[in-house]
């Protein structure tokens, strides 16, 4: 992996949330060059560094890597004091507590860039900073529920089901992160900061496609439909001798290759199959006929197949798939980072890949709270922790 200084060389981040929206705004950050400091509560940390799955969870891992951590009670006039000197020194400020919080702590945004004009603050809530639900709590499940997209997940006959990940955080603090590279453009050509109001609901809300604006032309509510694309087939995961594989063939000319390769090139010409509607309207039925044809071959076999065919289609991976593809190495996609815990840590790459200015892991994530502390008063501040 190229390690390089990044895009966001020199600028300078303060990181006060916690948990997971606020938090991976400032990994997003830190992995295109920007240096992190993170404001931890000095006893407890942040309870990120207990998150995760098995034995040793590591999620901590890859949401703290290129960041430094510093012991801050922002509860206290001490450590509001300090967050304060940060800040006038900080190029962006990253913060998701429920809104109303920073003023409680003498951190009031208006005051902040008053004493640093630049400043960018990037607040990640539930339903923003405005509107009559801002002050309610709010975590990205809720999120995700309010913008839409747990309703259509799963299957119809059960209810909205979770997709796995925390994907109405990562929205947020993604759009949060992109609203700050936007601000950073903004400021270089005027001088002055702007806070970025990123919200919960909203990140989830801007992915959902036309769910609104069909049920506003036509009435139209999009339902949970479970592995299938609704009215857009064949496309769908598809049973093999040995597990399953998902094939995407949901338009007519690459129908037509997937009907050769199934030895059925007259299904192209049928006109129940013939056109995009039609295989819409015949999805389930169509769906059943490729079934029945990939399950009597393996994962293997069928892949060969639809590689040869130029028909788009793939694995179902885990993690340990993943690890042992060699495209994945190719691209670096997973990378190895060196841990004084665990001795080496598996996790994803940097994302997207700037040919020029390429992001970079250049330093684990802090074992202990306020480890840092030292080191970033004396060269952010000039003087002894």
């Amino acid at each position: 992996m190229i390690i390089g200084a990044g895009a966001l060389e020199g600028i300078r981040v303060v990181e006060m949330g916690q948990l997971i929206a606020g938090p991976f705004c400032g990994q997003l950050l830190g992995d295109m060059g920007a240096e992190i400091v993170k404001l931890e509560p000095p006893e407890t940390g942040d309870q990120m560094r207990h998150w995760g799955q098995g034995d040793k969870p590591s999620w901590w891992r890859v949401i703290a890597r290129n960041k430094y951590s510093v012991g801050a009670d922002l509860r206290s006039a001490e450590g509001q004091d300090l967050a304060r000197d940060l800040i006038a020194r900080a190029d962006i400020l990253i913060e998701n507590f429920r809104p109303g919080t920073l003023e409680k702590w003498n951190l009031a945004p208006a005051d902040l860039r008053a004493a640093n004009p630049g400043l960018i603050i990037v607040r990640v809530s539930g339903y923003g900073q405005t509107g009559p639900y801002s002050t309610r709590a709010g975590f990205g499940g809720i999120g995700e529920a309010m913008g839409g997209w747990r309703g259509i997940v799963g299957y119809p006959d059960r209810a909205p089901a979770r997709v796995g990940v925390s994907i109405g955080d990562t929205l947020a603090a993604t759009y949060g992160c992109l609203g700050a590279l936007a601000a950073l453009h903004h400021r270089n050509q005027t001088g002055q900061g702007q806070i970025v109001d990123s919200a919960l609901y909203e990140a989830v809300l801007q992915v959902m496609e036309s769910t609104v604006s069909d049920y506003s032309v036509s009435g139209t509510k999009r339902q949970r439909t479970g592995s299938a694309l609704p009215g857009i087939a064949p496309s769908n995961v598809y049973p093999c001798r040995d597990g399953e594989y998902l094939i995407g063939a949901n338009q007519d000319g690459v129908f037509a290759r997937l009907a050769a390769a199934m030895g059925r090139p007259e299904l192209a010409s049928d006109e129940r199959y013939a056109t995009h509607r039609a295989r819409g309207a015949r999805q389930e039925e169509l769906d059943g006929l490729i079934g029945e044809w990939t399950k009597t071959l393996t994962i293997a076999e069928l892949e060969a197949r639809m590689i040869e065919a130029g028909v788009p289609a793939g694995r179902v991976y885990d993690a340990e798939d993943m690890m042992a593809d060699p495209h994945f190495a190719a691209r670096d996609a997973l990378v190895k980072v060196d841990d004084a815990e665990f001795g080496e840590v598996t996790m994803q790459g940097v994302f997207p890949k700037l040919s020029d200015t390429p992001g970079s892991i250049r330093r684990p994530a802090p074992l202990a709270v306020g480890q840092d502390t030292a080191d970033v008063l004396r060269r952010w501040l000039g003087r002894e922790a």
